[in-house]
């Protein structure tokens, strides 16, 4: 069973329908990057992976589970915002925005849902924050607040955090899109460490070259549907769709 499985997708806002059906699966350890121009509705297809977006039609599933639902007398039901929450705990988000605690320290940042939401002592998630600071290459900023970090050091904090919940999947909307060119590198470094390790990926990117290097599948968005998908040598090098050729032609 894929771990990530979407079947007609669909969700608007207001008039504007933004997801037009989307068809996804996305198998264990693999990582698939989310190309398309601005408005394609790559964003918003992640937020309802993740259920921070409900959706209108159609139906997702994370590990088996309806995401945002729960079966019972061979029904659906919409959960409650508590135990879509509780859901959530299984999947990791890292957004364009690091959206850190300012009053905390980065290991405090990284500690705060386990302690917080799993319930978990802080002596045990203390040493498991300060592993993983170290993978992500700030072992020595664990007491620097956001405002004494770099964007690409507060992004990797964000990824340390996520991963501290040990995800089962973790998505990412455009990761390095608030970043300033020199500091991309640095996050996309570790997002790539992470894939070699096994980590189940869905990102959302212009980053071509991490696309190309990186993912093992492409899917490209237009006016929320899906109009290629394929390896990032079919899509990248050889797309058949004359607006994926558009696109690329634009961003290469």
């Amino acid at each position: 069973m894929a771990l990530v499985e979407a079947i007609g997708v669909r969700k608007s806002f207001g008039h504007t329908e933004v997801l037009k059906g989307i068809d996804m699966e996305v198998e264990r350890g693999e990582v698939v990057c989310l190309l398309g121009p601005s408005g394609a509705g790559k964003s918003t297809f992640l937020r309802c992976v993740n259920h921070l977006e409900t959706i209108d039609a159609g139906r997702i599933w994370v590990d088996g589970v309806p995401v945002g639902f729960r079966a019972s007398g061979g029904k659906l039901h919409e959960l409650r915002e508590r135990d879509a929450a509780h859901q959530r705990r299984d999947v990791g988000m890292v957004f364009q925005r690091f959206n850190l605690f300012p009053h905390r320290t980065a290991l405090e940042n990284i500690m705060e849902g386990p302690v917080q939401v799993l319930g978990r002592r802080k002596a045990e998630v203390g040493a498991e924050a300060l592993a993983l600071l170290e993978r992500v290459g700030l072992a020595e900023k664990a007491s620097a607040y956001p405002g004494q970090l770099s964007g690409g050091q507060q992004q990797r904090v964000a990824i340390a955090r996520a991963l501290a919940m040990k995800p089962k999947l973790m998505l990412f909307d455009e990761p390095t899109s608030a970043l300033d060119p020199e500091l991309v590198g640095e996050v996309l470094d570790v997002m790539t460490s992470l894939a070699r390790d096994g980590m189940t990926m869905i990102v959302v990117t212009h980053e071509i070259g991490f696309a190309r290097s990186v993912a093992d599948r492409v899917v490209f968005l237009v006016d929320g549907a899906v109009v290629e998908s394929g390896t990032p040598s079919d899509v990248l090098d050889d797309p058949q769709q004359p607006r994926t050729r558009q696109f690329l032609a634009k961003v290469l």
